[in-house]
């Protein structure tokens, strides 16, 4: 830290937030609350195609 972040930016949260990941083309819903990630919804399952 460069110690130009003030305390309050320090503590915020960023509460729920939505991850895409290009590679698989997939969104997953997390939750992020004092530096702990819990993941809220996972994508479904998809079945192989052959």
């Amino acid at each position: 830290m460069c110690g130009f972040l003030s305390p309050d930016s320090m503590d915020t949260e960023a509460g729920l937030f939505t991850l895409f990941c290009p590679k698989c083309k997939t969104e997953t819903l997390i939750n992020i609350e004092h530096g702990k990630v819990t993941i809220i919804k996972e994508p479904d399952a998809k079945t192989q195609s052959r």
